[in-house]
This record gives C-alpha cells, structure tokens and sequence, in this order.
C-alpha cells in the first residue's frame, strides 16, 4: 500500500510496508537505509510525529494507551518515495519514551540508532528529558540531529518565534548546534514534508558488512497465537539492529549473556545457540541482512525462550566468534558539569567507590558498584553480566532522589 501524498505540495510519499508481500524477496535489501530515533520530553507529540510519518502509531502496549504515554520502545518502518513512485530511502523509526522514569529504555533504544528527531514543543519549550535525551544522544555518540518544533498550531507567531530562539540557545555548544529546526504541527499534519526533506539530507553512515557479526537485541517475542497447532509454531523471534557484519537464511547463531538460570543460590547465564529460519526489514522478508534498519530475525528457538522480550539486552553473533560475558568493565569516562531536575540546576558530584550506577552497554542496562577509581576510569562490578565489546559507548546513570538520571558517559576499555 502506498499512502497518499503527505500534503498537496508534496514530492515525497511514504510506502508503507503491506502485510501481502511479507513473503516477497524485494530488492529493499539493496535500499539505502537509516535508522532514526525520535526523541524529547514526555508529551510533545514525538508519537504523534511518528504516526504522521509512518501511518502507524506505535503505542500498542495497554498502560500506554491507557496513560497515553510511551512507556516501551515503539517501532515502524518506512519507504520514502519521490513523486514518480521511486524508492529513495528505507526509515527505521525508534520512538522512545519522555518519561524521566523510563530514562533506561531510552538509552537501550540510543542504540539502535544514526540520527535522531528532537522533538520540542512550542508551547512549553524546554524541559528536563528535552535536556536529558540530548545529552543520552551525546553520550551515545549520536552527532546527527534534526530539530522539530512542534505544536506551532497552539501558539502565535510571536511565540513560536520566541520558542525558535530559546531552542537555538539551548543547543548552542552542544553537538546539535548546527541542527535544523523544522516548525510543524504533527496533530494538523502541517510542514511533514520538511521532516521527509531534512531525513533524506542525513549522511548514510558507512557500514561495516566484512568484520563480524554483532546483531543487538532490543526486543523478544513470541508471534504464535493462543491455541495454535504445534506443527504451525513460529519460532522465537529478535528484534533489533545489526551494527556489523552480514546475516543470512539458514546461519547459525550464538545469543550471549543467554539465559539466567539458578544453580546453588547463584544466577548462571547459558549462552544459547540456534539458526536463522527467516529475515525481515519491516514488513518485507530479505534474504540478506546488513546493517541499517531494525531486523526482525526468526529463530528455530522454542518461542518461550523469547516472549515478552526475555531476551532484550543480549548480543548475536556467529556461533564461536562473540568474546566472554564480562561482570567486570573498566570505563573511560566523562562526568556533566550538571544536570537540570524540573527547574533546579544541580552540580554533579564525581564518580566514587562504592556507589551504585547504572550503566547502558548497546542494548542491555546494567547495575553495579564501583570498586575502583582513577582520575578518568572506572572499574565496576555488575550485577548481571554483558556483552561490551572494546570501545562501546556508555550511558552512565546515577540515582538521584529515586530515579536514574543520566550524568556521564564513557566507553569500555
């Protein structure tokens, strides 16, 4: 199915991916593809947006469509086309919650991602998770950055002017200081084709197809329905991004850290190994995966083992080439100065042992006590294990009046 034209000046549509070519081999494997997070504090429209340029909205979960809030990471995917019907880039939209308490599922969702939408309000401006997932994108190492200014339906011009320049100063001397600012109304569908625009003049990052496999798993799950026939059953699938190498029909795959079981009081993690039965992007099963856009791989696992993302956080490589679980990381890192909580700047205090953080490793968020500390490195003990391979970014989170709050960022040693 291919949607309408965004508006009536628009040169660009958005296909959406139809439900009867899931079984198609297409040469969307050969299409340049992003994946772009969309980001900003709780109710600004950021899935609003995302509906508006997707034609899906991604709150599914039943808490979130009761509280209307984004509470999982939601995702869709898209084909921007120019007005003859050509395909011109692939889109894997990563919709991540605002909510200051949610601020792990956000950095497990930085990821997975190229870019990002900042996502601001006009009629209230900048708030304390517009502030937070700004650093999250810095400390993920996330430089391109698209600036939506939205709901300028509810303000006047005067304002929305205001907002523009409170937006620049805010971003000034910040990896997004040099970002586009794009004023739209997600609710009226108005100025959409700009966001297409901007998302088309993003740089494909280069992509590293020859080393590899590293495969990060941002969801599990389980597509079988109640009361279907065992000679039916689909097995598990993993949802997520392949950061490297090349992934195929019919491969064997190791998952890592794998399955927590107990023996004698203590939790032992068994790495798991399976094989690829089938790959998607979107809707649209591939033959071949590389990186760029999300991956949907079915697996020969029994589906238990993955439902209700059971497996979230875990890395997927060839079978023998992923390194050892580690329990023990050493960082490099770097504290803010501060961070601002509702309107109160607060000094951050340096790293000390043995305080608890919160570290997000690719996908996987993990606790632990530091026990050792130099002047710009760190050693930690985590409670659960992960894979972190050298060089990995680092979101470092610390607990400040019970919540975590991002105060650093580094990368593993």
């Amino acid at each position: 199915m291919v949607k309408d034209e965004i508006d009536t000046e628009s040169k660009l549509s958005v296909s959406q991916n139809s439900k009867d070519k899931k079984q198609e081999f297409l040469d969307i494997e050969n299409l340049e593809s992003i994946n772009i997070g969309i980001v900003g504090h709780i109710d600004h429209g950021k899935t609003t947006l995302l509906q508006r340029l997707t034609g899906k909205w991604t709150d599914t979960h039943s808490e979130e469509l009761k509280r209307g809030i984004t509470i999982k990471l939601g995702y869709a995917d898209v084909i921007i086309k120019d007005s003859k019907g050509k395909p011109l880039r692939y889109v894997s939209f990563v919709d991540a919650p605002g909510h200051e308490m949610l601020m792990a599922t956000m950095l497990s969702g930085s990821a997975l991602i190229d870019a990002a939408l900042l996502v601001v309000a006009a009629n209230e401006g900048i708030k304390p998770q517009t502030r937070e997932h700004l650093m999250a994108l810095q400390a993920k190492g996330i430089k391109q950055i698209i600036i939506v200014q939205n709901k300028i339906d509810l303000v006047t011009k005067e304002k929305a002017i205001e907002n523009y320049k409170t937006i620049k100063e805010f971003v000034k001397n910040t990896i997004a200081e040099n970002s586009p600012i794009i004023p739209i109304s997600a609710q009226q569908e108005v100025n959409i084709k700009s966001v297409l625009d901007a998302i088309l003049n993003l740089e494909i990052p280069k992509r590293n197809t020859k080393d590899d496999v590293l495969f990060f798993i941002a969801r599990s799950f389980d597509v079988n329905r109640p009361g279907s026939k065992i000679s039916g059953l689909k097995g598990g699938i993993l949802g997520g991004a392949l950061k490297q190498g090349t992934l195929k029909e019919g491969d064997e795959i190791e998952i890592k850290p794998g399955i927590a079981t107990k023996k004698e009081n203590q939790l032992i993690y068994e790495p798991l190994k399976t094989k690829i039965i089938s790959l998607f992007k979107g809707d649209y099963r591939i033959k071949e995966a590389t990186p760029g856009g999300s991956i949907a791989i079915q697996t020969a696992l029994d589906p238990v083992v993955t439902k209700s993302d059971r497996l979230a956080g875990n890395v997927v490589a060839s079978v023998g080439k992923l390194g050892d679980v580690k329990s023990n990381l050493k960082i490099k890192f770097k504290i803010f100065d501060e961070i601002v909580i509702e309107k109160e700047k607060l000094k951050v205090e340096n790293i000390k042992t043995p305080e608890m953080l919160m570290l997000s490793v690719n996908t996987s968020i993990a606790v632990g006590s530091v026990i050792k500390i130099s002047k710009d490195e760190f050693e930690i003990k985590l409670k659960a294990p992960v894979i972190a391979p050298k060089g990995s970014n680092v979101g470092i989170a610390r607990n400040i009046s019970g919540h975590w709050r991002l105060v650093g960022y580094g990368e593993v040693l």
